[in-house]
């Protein structure tokens, strides 16, 4: 992977669920952006400057750049405007990976995030369109999850990231506006932390993050397999 995309319905929920990968990701060499659709306000505690604020900072510590769309928070759908103005971004980027959110969730703009995904996805490659930048469809998909729901799903695989997970958490811990500010959500820190190490659990490591596959994975090494 030299180009990859990870999407996410507002700031946080990437490095969230894919800290750890991008950080791995960046450190093997590839080229990874983190695309928010929305800037993620209102919320009880944060601000416009805040939340860009505080993702700015995140994605500099796992070595990603970052883009914010401008699509509205707490009503995302999946309309021909969000999937324009996020199929452009693909077509200039032209990643070779697209890591999108899982499409099951309590809150609705993660759903909708999903679906505009995907859909973006489809849209980059049109022709004879009036969208910025050449046709380019982004080869392969992935899911990764930072849902509302306390449910567990059977992942594809589950990405090793034992060696990344302080610079995951580090990402993690920049949006003190919705974590450490909110009495409600800071004990999602050490629940996010346990999730990891969880995940890792269950292939022998240290910590993991559960990887979704859109379509089946071909494998041409066995002895690539934990």
């Amino acid at each position: 992977m030299r180009r990859v995309v990870c999407i996410g319905a507002h700031p946080d929920d990437v490095e969230i669920g894919l800290g750890g990968t991008i950080a791995k990701l960046v450190r093997s060499g590839a080229s990874v952006t983190i695309v928010d659709l929305t800037d993620g306000e209102p919320t009880p505690f944060g601000t416009r400057e805040i939340r860009a604020r505080e993702a700015k900072e995140a994605a500099a510590i796992l070595g990603a750049e970052r883009v914010t769309l401008s699509l509205p928070n707490r009503e995302l759908a999946d309309t021909a405007e969000a999937r324009r103005e996020l199929a452009e971004v693909l077509r200039e980027i032209r990643p070779d990976a697209l890591f999108i959110p899982y499409p099951e969730d309590a809150h609705p703009d993660h759903i909708a995030a999903s679906q505009i995904a995907l859909s973006a996805r489809f849209w980059s490659k049109l022709t004879k369109t009036d969208m910025r930048g050449e046709p380019h469809y982004p080869a392969r998909v992935y899911r990764h999850m930072a849902v509302h729901l306390k449910i567990i799903r059977q992942p594809s695989f589950v990405h090793d990231v034992s060696e990344e997970i302080e610079v995951k958490m580090l990402s993690v811990r920049c949006y003190q506006s919705q974590f450490e500010s909110n009495p409600a959500n800071r004990h999602l820190i050490d629940a996010i932390e346990a999730s990891t190490r969880m995940w890792g659990g269950t292939i022998g490591v240290g910590a993991g993050e559960p990887i979704f596959a859109l379509e089946t994975l071909g494998v041409s090494d066995l002895g690539a397999l934990k």
